[in-house]
């Protein structure tokens, strides 16, 4: 049952909206003053608020301002109810981030309509958060498992190949096997710089003593860096054909094994997603105090809201394409050009090609 809480203090009002939204099979909870409204917000935690404005103690300003300001009770819809109109009052409600408003007097059909819609919303808001987590446990699902169990495999599986048999084994065979443990364990590790790098970047995000401390004041030119990343990228997907480069040189301010990773991990991608045969191309250019790294692919291009879902442990058509990784590469390069000060931005067509723009500061 949806559960309403009004906040009114002036009991005949509060009275008929409770009795109105019982009769319409609402949970209804009521509260005489601001006070008594935002405790029982937080305890019951209700589908959505009614309140007065006009209060003593605690007016509805104050306790939308509250209720916002904690995780729990933040995206609870809420509804002001006043006998004021002005547009300034209105104003100050919507940037304390109210729902609606209603004017007393008000209609029955009015209220049930104005609960009806923000109820509607949230529950839009509440689906679409939903999926998104379904997509994102299902990527995990099949990314981290495969990821992690696929070297381990190879080095566990290739080192009792070496344990049982080494006495019959050729020289050359041998080789070929130390190769192939060496692969794999490479491999292991890479995933595992990457989830340390990716978890030291997102406390980063929100700490700025650590930000400050991995940050540091290192610069590095561009086209050294960009260039190394490009056609180490290139050779390991045998595709140094492929690759154009076309790259001004500048220092920016980002330390130069950030800016390997950084193109490391946009180039990765650029391979990953797109065709032997079809053209990757990277290009630099200095923008006044800026520096424009560009990477673009013609593969697999990504939908508008594939962009706007860009997030770590996030692979989108995994169940249609098979790929290796974690989903992390695109994250990562967003964390290390926001951190220093950067963009990230991607412009894609779907089916055609994508090309992911850094914008980072000159050194």
């Amino acid at each position: 049952m949806t559960k309403i809480l009004v906040i009114e203090d002036e009991e005949p009002v509060r009275a008929n909206i409770v009795e109105m939204l019982e009769a319409e099979g609402f949970e209804v909870m009521e509260a005489e003053n601001g006070i008594v409204g935002a405790r029982l917000a937080r305890e019951r935690l209700p589908d959505l608020i009614l309140c007065d404005i006009m209060m003593p103690d605690l007016d509805g300003y104050e306790v939308l301002n509250t209720l916002r300001q904690e995780a729990v009770t933040a995206a609870i819809p809420f509804i002001f109810l006043t006998a004021r109109a002005d547009r300034s009052d209105l104003r100050q409600g919507m940037d304390l981030g109210a729902d609606d408003y209603l004017t007393k007097p008000f209609t029955r059909s009015e209220i049930l309509k104005a609960i009806s819609s923000r109820l509607a919303k949230q529950a839009a808001v509440t689906q679409k958060i939903q999926a998104k987590l379904d997509d994102l446990r299902g990527s995990i699902a099949l990314a981290l498992p495969h990821e992690l169990r696929t070297p381990l495999m190879g080095i566990t599986g290739y080192a009792g190949i070496l344990a049982q048999e080494c006495a019959s084994l050729q020289p050359q065979e041998i080789q070929e096997i130390a190769q192939s443990i060496n692969q794999s364990a490479r491999r292991l590790r890479s995933l595992i710089q990457n989830f340390l790098l990716y978890a030291e970047l997102e406390i980063a995000a929100r700490d700025p003593v650590y930000a400050h401390a991995l940050l540091g004041d290192e610069s590095c030119r561009v086209k050294s860096a960009a260039t190394q990343a490009a056609v180490e990228q290139a050779q390991q997907a045998q595709r140094r054909a492929d690759l154009s480069l076309e790259l001004e040189d500048a220092a920016v301010q980002m330390a130069e094994q950030y800016l390997v990773k950084l193109a490391q991990e946009l180039l990765s991608n650029a391979f990953k997603f797109s065709k032997h045969g079809t053209p990757v191309s990277v290009t630099g250019r200095v923008d006044g105090r800026a520096y424009c790294l560009s990477i673009q692919d013609h593969g697999r291009g990504m939908t508008a809201e594939q962009m706007a879902d860009v997030g770590a442990y996030l692979q989108f058509e995994r169940k249609r394409h098979e790929q290796q990784g974690q989903g992390l590469g695109l994250s990562i390069a967003k964390r290390l050009a926001e951190l220093h000060g950067g963009k990230l931005r991607i412009e894609s067509v779907y089916g055609q090609q994508t090309t992911v723009r850094v914008v980072l500061p000159a050194a």
